[in-house]
């Protein structure tokens, strides 16, 4: 079992909108990171990602499935439930994900001045 999700895992007042280099759409590196450590429910994803809709995820995880980075799998029996896990695809962008984020936050002030002065 996999321990629960940080709910302040993306800080609402993080700019996380600012990482220059996207996978996807504007979600998916942050599912991504969110599946890093196994694999997690819908409702799960929903805790650190919450300003994310439900029909967004939804499409969200659809085009990184479709894209061979994320597997869904469908658990039967008397509590069926669905999960999202990275593939071993998916787990070879964490690194440059987290060299993505590590140069966003260095650069962070230059960022957010550059969109300021759009």
């Amino acid at each position: 079992m996999t321990k629960p999700l940080d709910p302040e895992m993306f800080d609402p007042v993080c700019p996380s909108g600012l990482m220059p280099i996207r996978i996807g759409d504007k979600w998916a590196g942050m599912i991504i990171q969110c599946l890093e450590e196994g694999p997690r429910r819908f409702s799960e994803l929903l805790v650190p990602l919450r300003t994310i809709t439900p029909k967004v995820l939804t499409k969200s995880l659809r085009a990184l499935e479709r894209d061979g980075f994320v597997v869904r799998t469908v658990h039967a029996g008397p509590a069926r439930h669905v999960e999202y896990a990275l593939t071993p695809l998916g787990r070879s962008l964490l690194e440059p994900l987290d060299a993505a984020r590590a140069w966003a936050e260095a650069h962070m002030d230059a960022l957010i001045d550059a969109r300021e002065n759009q």
